[in-house]
């Protein structure tokens, strides 16, 4: 449908034939696009044209309807509200209320959402000049109907209005950029992102043709139109997927929107979304450094400026690194450096801005990128010294890291990067996309680099430790050949190259097998010394390891898994070394441990305690202290504040079948979370002949007080004694309260850990956490005939990640067919 179409299908029909051609138009087929924004705005300007000249009967002198902000600017979306400005000279009021409800009433029967003004020029003026809001939507305005005359003088006041008070008025508009960012955080990041307030988004976009209507500053302009089109592209299509003025991008509208787009599936879409708000991101970091220089350049004094240099004062130029200098706050190149002559340069400029903690020039960075050679492969030394200096820079590696994949030299200095450039997570536990986490990763690598003996090879590691994402399969068996070629690339030998292929193929096992292995079985510190291969090559990784955890998010490190990755660590350093492998005894009880124990035996019943809890700081020298309650010393000026875990739960218990569903039913129907739960059986102190069940977790209320340790333990032990229907009694609540659902998360995945243990077969579990989970896992394996050893369970976001040590009755590992039929049957009941 044409414009010219949609105008003569309108013409003299009224509401019901706009309503008709706007239907039309919006589902026949065409894809989201400017030609479709454009027609629908034009669809609109002709009605209220039509309802304009029909309510002043031909007299409009002294009055006009203006289009303002979005619709100002010709983007109408779907379901765009429609922002209008009546304008009027102030002579006849009651007649331009008249009309106002002559134009007000048929937008909202017609159900479309209205944002709507009526003023004389002059209060349009005050108000602007008060509401920041306002006036940046009047920087739009644009004529509909009536006295142009009007519109046009209202225009070239704005205008002039707004470079008159840019000095004060743009600061005001940066403050409301940094404080919506905060509010909404960065749209390239998100995985249900707000395309309109967050960060990088429609309003930031706004907010730059803002800049550079003032005249003070303006944008870059390379990509930033197409950015902006394929945002509102991605709105259009989501207006018409939700039928509703929504700017979110949920995750249940993600397939739908990137079918309407003609795009492979969500993660395509949520790519583009990203890349576009990148562009916008970036462009805005410049411009606001743009107009603070300019702002405090023009704070100097007049007269101190007419003194110096005649009105205009000499540039200071301080070296920084050769052929590259710091000018007004940023980073620059010198006037004798010749980028076509120097590959090196802009790895150089690069290292030394992050060094420095400044931003490059954008005119540097696009310069560098139109000129600069390419380096040879391998890379000559100084190429790969620079690149480590950046990577090691900290915090300011970020922004310049941006900077130069904003004008393309990341992905030509590192061509593998093109597959996980804004690459997006759907994970909850991630924060970043994944390339933005491998530079996270760098920047906390970049704090640990003192103590390793190869810090090169730990920053480098960081940033290629999951390059494989942008592959199918395992991504550390595909980083683990990526890592290998980029690493021959870069100009490393052969022996530095494969330390950095073990790295990046083993950059998981550690925390894995920290967190869900038996770390007293002999066979668990000797396939990771085995995969490691040297005590070097292991310094390296547990540094890798605790700088990805902490760049992933809050929920994948804690001092918890400092600790147990800690002892991991220095069991694995005392296998490497020669050191005669432990006897596989459990640790050393604690004192309460070891009361509760005896108490347990003596009456033949459970014995609980249950109190708040926090955990110790990691201390690698003594990886056992988390167990003994007491969290240590409290430095904050040291960072070391212990992290709230919420409660512990000791529960000591007769060595018999049936704990791990009892406890952890009894625990659902009291609607408490375990976070992290681990269970073994402890031998009795010296003169008791028998064991017990030692189960040490950690639990937090879903909501409300947390219960009395007495309910909990009468409720385990009706639990034990088969009085108590655990399974009944959550059946019955989940069909009173039925848990809402979004996105149907991914099904349950149980496997055999093969060569886990000798002396227990090890069954894995992922799934998405809910109530109840560890009770059907544990009555599921139960029915399965089987012991439960030993369990180690975490929970990491939505998902949990847990490890059974299982037995036969008489404390065999089971045979391979039947540890399999074991782990479908779990699965099998998973899915249920």
């Amino acid at each position: 449908m044409t414009s010219t179409d949609v105008t003569r299908e309108t013409e003299d029909s009224g509401p019901g034939g706009y309503a008709a051609a706007r239907l039309r138009l919006l589902t026949e087929g065409a894809r989201s696009g400017p030609p479709r924004r454009r027609t629908l705005a034009e669809l609109t300007d002709d009605w209220l044209a039509g309802l304009f000249g029909a309510g002043t009967e031909g007299h409009a002198a002294g009055v006009a309807l203006v289009a303002v902000g979005g619709y100002g600017r010709g983007e109408l979306s779907p379901r765009s509200d429609l922002d209008l400005l009546l304008l009027h000279d102030g002579r006849d009021d009651k007649a331009v209320a008249a009309l106002a409800d002559r134009l007000w009433y048929p937008v909202w029967d017609l159900g479309l959402d209205l944002d709507h003004s009526v003023r004389t020029p002059q209060q349009a003026r005050k108000t602007a000049g008060e509401d920041l809001k306002v006036q940046l939507g009047l920087l739009d305005a644009r004529h509909l109907a009536g006295d142009l005359g009007l519109t046009a003088s209202l225009r070239t006041a704005v205008l002039a209005d707004w470079r008159n008070q840019a000095p004060r008025r743009l600061p005001e508009l940066r403050d409301l950029c940094a404080e919506r960012a905060e509010r909404q955080g960065e749209l390239r990041f998100l995985l249900e992102p707000d395309l309109k307030e967050a960060r990088g988004g429609l309003r930031d976009a706004t907010a730059l043709r803002a800049v550079a209507a003032s005249w003070l500053a303006d944008a870059p302009r390379e990509g930033l139109a197409d950015a902006r089109r394929r945002l509102l592209d991605v709105r259009d299509a989501l207006h018409l997927a939700t039928g509703r003025a929504t700017d979110r991008l949920a995750l249940q509208e993600q397939d739908q929107v990137a079918t309407a787009l003609g795009l492979l599936d969500a993660d395509v879409l949520l790519r583009q979304v990203y890349e576009a708000a990148r562009v916008i991101s970036y462009a805005g970091d410049v411009t606001w450094r743009e107009v603070g220089r300019v702002l405090r350049a023009r704070s100097v004094r007049p007269r101190l400026r007419a003194l110096m240099n005649g009105g205009r004062p000499a540039a200071e130029r301080s070296p920084l690194a050769e052929g590259v200098v710091e000018q007004d706050g940023e980073v620059v190149l010198a006037r004798t450096a010749r980028p076509e002559r120097d590959p090196v340069l802009p790895l150089r400029a690069a290292a030394a801005a992050a060094q420095a903690g400044l931003p490059l020039s954008l005119h540097v960075v696009r310069r560098l990128a139109a000129t600069a050679r390419p380096l040879p492969t391998p890379w000559p030394a100084e190429a790969r010294e620079q690149l480590v200096t950046l990577l090691g820079s900290g915090r300011p590696t970020v922004q310049v890291w941006e900077a130069l994949e904003a004008e393309g030299l990341i992905t030509r200095l590192l061509p593998d990067w093109e597959r996980v450039r804004c690459r997006p997570q759907r994970n909850a536990v991630h924060l970043w996309t994944v390339d933005r986490h491998l530079i996270e990763t760098a920047v906390r690598a970049a704090g640990f680099t003192r103590r390793v003996h190869r810090p090169d090879l730990l920053l480098v590691a960081a940033l290629l430790h999951d390059i494989g994402k942008g592959w199918p399969g395992d991504h550390s068996v595909a980083g683990e050949t990526i890592a290998r070629d980029v690493a021959a690339r870069i100009g490393f030998d052969r022996a530095d190259a494969a330390v950095l292929a073990t790295l990046v193929r083993h950059h998981l096992l550690l925390v894995e097998t920290a967190t869900r292995r038996d770390l007293d079985d002999p066979a668990t510190v000797r396939a990771v010394a085995d995969a490691v291969g040297t005590e070097h090559t292991l310094e390296l990784l547990h540094a890798l390891t605790e700088a990805d955890a902490l760049a992933t998010g809050p929920a994948a490190w804690s001092s918890w898994r400092a600790s147990l990755v800690a002892d991991l660590v220095k069991r694995v350093a005392g296998a490497l070394a020669g050191d005669p492998p432990p006897e596989p005894t459990a640790a050393a009880p604690t004192a309460e441990q070891e009361r509760l124990a005896v108490e347990a035996f003596r009456t033949g019943s459970p014995v609980l305690a249950l109190r708040a809890q926090t955990e110790p700081p990691a201390d690698p020298a003594d990886p056992s202290g988390r167990a003994s309650g007491d969290p240590g010393p409290v430095d904050p000026a040291a960072g070391t504040v212990p992290e709230p875990l919420g409660v512990e739960l000791l529960i000591a218990v007769p060595d018999q079948a049936g704990v791990l569903p009892a406890v952890a039913g009894v625990l659902a129907m009291h609607r408490l979370t375990v976070r992290t739960a681990e269970l073994r059986s402890l031998a009795l102190p010296d003169g008791v002949d028998g064991s017990v069940l030692l189960l040490d977790w950690r639990v937090a209320a879903q909501y409300g007080s947390l219960p009395q340790a007495a309910r909990l333990r009468a409720d385990l032990v009706r639990a034990l004694d088969g009085t108590l229907d655990i399974a009944g009694r959550l059946a019955e609540r989940d069909a009173a309260h039925p848990r809402r659902r979004g996105v149907e998360p991914p099904p349950p995945r149980v496997t055999v850990a093969p060569a886990a243990s000798r002396l227990a077969t090890v069954i894995e579990v992922r799934a998405q956490d809910a109530p109840g989970l560890l009770f059907r896992i544990g009555r599921a394996l139960e029915g399965a005939g089987v012991r439960v050893r030993s369990a180690h369970v975490s929970t990491l976001g939505a998902n949990a990640v847990d490890a059974f040590y299982v037995t036969r009755g008489g404390g065999a590992p089971l045979p391979g067919e039947e540890a399999a039929s074991v782990a479908r049957e779990l699965e099998e009941s998973l899915r249920a």
